[in-house]
């Protein structure tokens, strides 16, 4: 026996004891990875070959390995949290510089950017003026937070019943403040180009008799209804005031057959059965005319009480950031206080070969290495990448029981080997006492 095999014995149960020490004190280190020794027995070189006979010289510590297994996600309050659930690895930027983790504690810095506590950027795709997601070279991720810009209404959709049992009003000229002059009335906001919001009204008149434009153009028609419109109280006219019938400040007629079913105005592209365009004029500096196409496709005449069943729009005003979420598949959406939301970027993971190879850096970063292979980039839930979720954190995956029963192992093992040591030194000590 010599001194050399228990030394080795202590050298390695030393390093097992560092790398279990280091799993206790990150058990509770956000995206930690345990790591465990793996050991290798040692046989000195003979110019003769190895013999039958040989006696080893010892052990030596081989690799400290990283377990990169999943460890448990919890919920946490900061909306900017985290947690990938599956494989993959956050990509990470320094001044250009590429580091990969699992920690997902981020945070806005000053200038917009999503980073870590160390100031490491979160790295993505960027999304256009529009909420565009532009899948190219990630890049460090921003979220803007000027406000949203307005969109001017141009199209609103109009579905409602007409009662088929109505008479013809009174009132022979349209006007919006003589109620004896149409029949039924609704109304909607719409928005022009600066945000501005705008009342639209739409009136609805029985025509006695039909509207012989409309039954000309389709025989099927039998009661029409004369359609106005008044924006801010204002009517809106045509620059070509309807024929057969229709009162001149109409915007359009509506036609419909025995059962009910709008028929007219007919298709003329690139508007649909039931589509009208009008131009409303504004005089706040908005762009004027605004062009308006309404839609009442899904408008009936049956013998029911007049009812609105859908009146919508697709404009709306300026909108401040007022929060934002993060999908499963990395898209950080704002949401805004004019109830819109949009698209800010999307969050990108990597993913390796073997990640085993990657070479710890520290602050939970790890980087790329020849061992590791290179960082194959995509969007979550894409490939082999795990899923995003937000508002969590993944916990370390240390085991502290069994970290425990290991350093109990370890200790054994080191005990042993200074056993070993305080044997051979009696042996030792033996010999020299022979007389």
């Amino acid at each position: 026996m010599g001194f050399q095999q228990a030394l080795s014995g202590l050298d390695a149960s030393t390093s097992q004891l560092d790398a279990i020490g280091n799993n206790i004190a990150n058990a509770n280190t956000v995206g930690f990875k345990a790591s465990s020794t793996q050991f290798a027995d040692v046989f000195a070189a003979s110019l003769n070959g190895a013999g039958t006979n040989q006696t080893g010289i010892g052990t030596r510590v081989s690799a400290i390995t990283q377990n990169f297994a999943q460890g448990n996600i919890t919920a946490s309050n900061n909306s900017l949290d985290m947690a990938i659930n599956g494989q993959g690895f956050f990509r990470m930027s320094q001044n250009g510089s590429i580091s990969y983790s699992r920690e997902g504690q981020f945070q806005l810095d000053k200038n917009g950017y999503l980073t870590n506590a160390q100031g490491l950027q979160v790295t993505g795709y960027q999304a256009d003026a529009n909420g565009k997601i532009v899948a190219a070279t990630p890049v460090a991720l921003t979220i803007p937070t000027a406000n949203l810009s307005p969109s001017a209404t141009a199209n609103a959709t109009v579905g409602l019943n007409l009662d088929a049992t109505s008479t013809t009003p009174t009132g022979t000229t349209f006007n919006p403040l003589d109620p004896t002059t149409f029949n039924n009335s609704t109304s909607l906001t719409i928005y022009d180009s600066l945000g501005n919001s705008h009342i639209a009204t739409l009136y609805f008149s029985l025509d006695k008799p039909a509207n012989t434009t409309a039954t000309t153009a389709n025989p099927s028609v039998t009661a029409t209804w004369s359609t106005f419109l008044t924006v801010d109280g204002s009517t809106v006219n045509l620059a070509t005031p309807l024929t057969g019938g229709a009162q001149t400040s109409a915007i359009a007629t509506l036609g419909f057959t025995s059962s009910g079913s709008l028929v007219y105005p007919p298709a003329a592209s690139p508007l649909k059965l039931g589509q009208l365009q009008v131009s409303v004029p504004l005089t706040n500096g908005a762009n004027t005319p605004q062009k308006l196409t309404l839609d009442f496709s899904a408008t009936s005449q049956y013998g029911a009480p007049f009812g609105v069943n859908q009146l919508s729009q697709d404009g709306f005003t300026s909108g401040q950031l007022s929060g934002f979420s993060t999908s499963a598949d990395g898209v950080i959406q704002g949401r805004y206080s004019n109830g819109q939301s949009k698209d800010l970027g999307q969050i990108v993971l990597a993913n390796f070969t073997a990640p085993q190879g990657l070479e710890p850096l520290g602050n939970g970063q790890w980087a790329e290495s020849t061992a590791s292979g290179s960082a194959l980039v995509g969007a979550p839930s894409t490939g082999n990448l795990g899923v995003i979720q937000a508002g969590a954190t993944e916990s370390s995956n240390v085991n502290l029981t069994t970290e425990l029963v290991d350093m109990i192992t370890a200790q054994r093992d080191y005990q042993a080997n200074a056993q070993a040591i305080k044997t051979e030194d009696q042996i030792q000590q033996t010999l020299v006492n022979l007389r």
